[in-house]
């Protein structure tokens, strides 16, 4: 929690001193997907913290960080989730890291770097909200029964034939829930989900950073959460998604009726 405190408090420093961010950002995967040097910077910051603290332990971070685990744990970083939020100023972009043993989360932390709230869970003990004035409350996912009533987040690919897709499955979600909202981070999309702010999630081409922190929060507000295993690469393109317990059925239904995967060669030739 410290860590990722500091690491939040590292990158408002930052982007404070370097005015307009995106004349420090650089393409990643594609023109659409851009990485600054605050990511990079950050992740060596909780990298460096993390070596520090657990020498034995091992880490995956999304700009590159990477080293094997001797003791059996395996640190998931991703240092700023919600980058071109980050650039254009949009407040919602996260620090996420998430502890894993044999492939399943156990400790979670995303702080919205923006506005300082902070969201923990550990596995079994339940997920919490931590504001900056240091007031702290429980997490509890949407009590919604009601699919028509649904309020879902979801989020795009930065690869512009798994958008298309992506568009057209909005057509066949939206027309059957209250709204959609697009905001821009996996990792808070999912405390959103947590803490009831949204109904349901959907989302697929996600990496295991994105949602290993997010994932465990929302389990432990009682959300109801598919998710890839934490090997899987964002690459294969599978879905993730959750709901408020009450919907787990009738959004598992809408959730059936969609493409479980959208991998850009399968793409590639049904566009050709």
């Amino acid at each position: 929690m410290d860590l990722a405190e500091a690491a939040a408090e590292l990158i408002r420093t930052k982007r404070g001193e370097l005015g307009d961010v995106r004349a420090y950002s650089q393409s990643k995967s594609s023109a659409e997907d851009p990485v600054t040097i605050v990511d990079s910077m950050a992740e060596e910051f909780i990298t460096e913290g993390l070596r520090s603290l657990r020498p034995r332990d091992g880490l995956i971070g999304e700009e590159g960080s990477s080293f094997s685990s001797v003791s059996g744990v395996t640190w998931i970083v991703d240092p700023i989730d919600g980058t071109v939020n980050f650039i254009y100023g949009h407040p919602n972009y996260a620090v996420s890291i998430a502890a894993a043993v044999d492939g399943e989360v156990i400790a979670g932390c995303v702080v919205n770097v923006a506005t300082a709230k902070m969201y923990v869970a550990a596995k079994g003990c339940g997920a919490f909200a931590l504001s900056p004035v240091g007031t702290h409350s429980r997490l509890v996912a949407s009590q919604e029964v009601d699919l028509a009533t649904t309020l879902v987040a979801t989020g795009f690919s930065y690869a512009s034939l798994r958008r298309k897709a992506q568009a057209e499955i909005l057509l066949k979600v939206l027309p059957v829930v209250r709204d959609i909202r697009r905001m821009g981070s996996a990792a808070l999309d999912l405390c959103a989900l947590a803490e009831g702010m949204v109904d349901a999630y959907y989302e697929h081409a996600l990496n295991a950073w994105d949602y290993a922190a997010g994932v465990l929060i929302a389990r432990e507000a009682g959300a109801f959460v598919v998710a890839p295993a934490l090997s899987q690469s964002g690459d294969d393109a599978h879905l993730l998604w959750g709901c408020a317990p009450g919907l787990k059925e009738s959004f598992r239904q809408v959730m059936g009726d969609i493409p479980q995967e959208l991998p850009l060669a399968a793409l590639s030739v049904e566009e050709g």
